[in-house]
């Protein structure tokens, strides 16, 4: 402190530092407690079974004066928060006179455990369990979503073709696939009020409103048609 003094012109730094060394008066320590109460609230907040949450508050802007807090500080994650790279946490000091409230940025990672494909896949392709595997990853950087559950995929078919170890989306998938190539269909023919029906055998796969090939059962004659239905093709003229 003798060296502090005796420098010209740094009486108030030498004061703050003083100050700083004895703990009065600065707000490293309000700064700590306020980062740790929104730490604890984010991991409390997005730590659900299954989760691994790394939470780290940023620094506070060291001009931030805050009153010392006579009682617990509170910290709430606002409701319909999604995990995100960075999150604000409102920490309150709800004592009075002397209550203030700061927002805590907080950088965050939710690791879980999501499926990912283990090759390359085309648009229209059916997923089976070979197709995907299971993968940790931070689902705070996967802002379209994912799938974490082996049965979210059943009967289900891709909307666009992906690359091996994609994460799979909710978008990524498209309708059931309601025929499949080989299956036995029933072929609907419809002319005004007449109605037609017979025995086929699906020459391709689909979803809803696809147009695919059906061979006729009886006839062996091959039409073109569009999946209307669970085992159903409504044939074209």
């Amino acid at each position: 402190m003798s060296a502090c003094r005796a420098r010209i012109g740094l009486r108030q730094p030498c004061i703050w530092l003083a100050l700083a060394v004895l703990g009065i008066g600065t707000p490293i320590g309000a700064h700590a407690t306020a980062r740790s109460a929104a730490e604890q609230a984010v991991r409390a907040y997005f730590g659900t079974p299954g989760a691994r949450v790394v939470a780290q508050a940023a620094a506070l802007n060291p001009r931030l004066r805050l009153a010392p807090c006579g009682v617990p500080l509170t910290a709430k994650v606002p409701d319909g928060v999604r995990a995100m790279p960075q999150v604000s946490v409102p920490v309150s000091c709800r004592q009075t006179p002397q209550g203030w409230t700061i927002r805590v940025p907080v950088h965050l990672q939710v690791f879980r455990q999501v499926l990912v494909t283990t090759h390359a896949l085309r648009r229209g392709d059916g997923i089976h369990a070979d197709d995907v595997r299971s993968e940790e990853r931070d689902v705070a950087r996967l802002g379209y979503g994912y799938l974490d559950q082996p049965d979210q995929l059943a009967d289900r078919t891709l909307a666009r073709a992906l690359p091996a170890g994609s994460v799979l989306t909710p978008a990524a998938l498209g309708g059931r696939t309601m025929v499949r190539a080989g299956d036995r269909v029933q072929m609907v023919a419809q002319l005004g009020d007449i109605v037609v029906r017979a025995d086929g055998v699906a020459l391709g796969s689909g979803d809803n409103g696809t147009r695919l090939r059906v061979r006729n059962g009886s006839s062996g004659t091959i039409v073109d048609g569009v999946v209307s239905g669970p085992g159903v093709v409504r044939t074209l003229p």
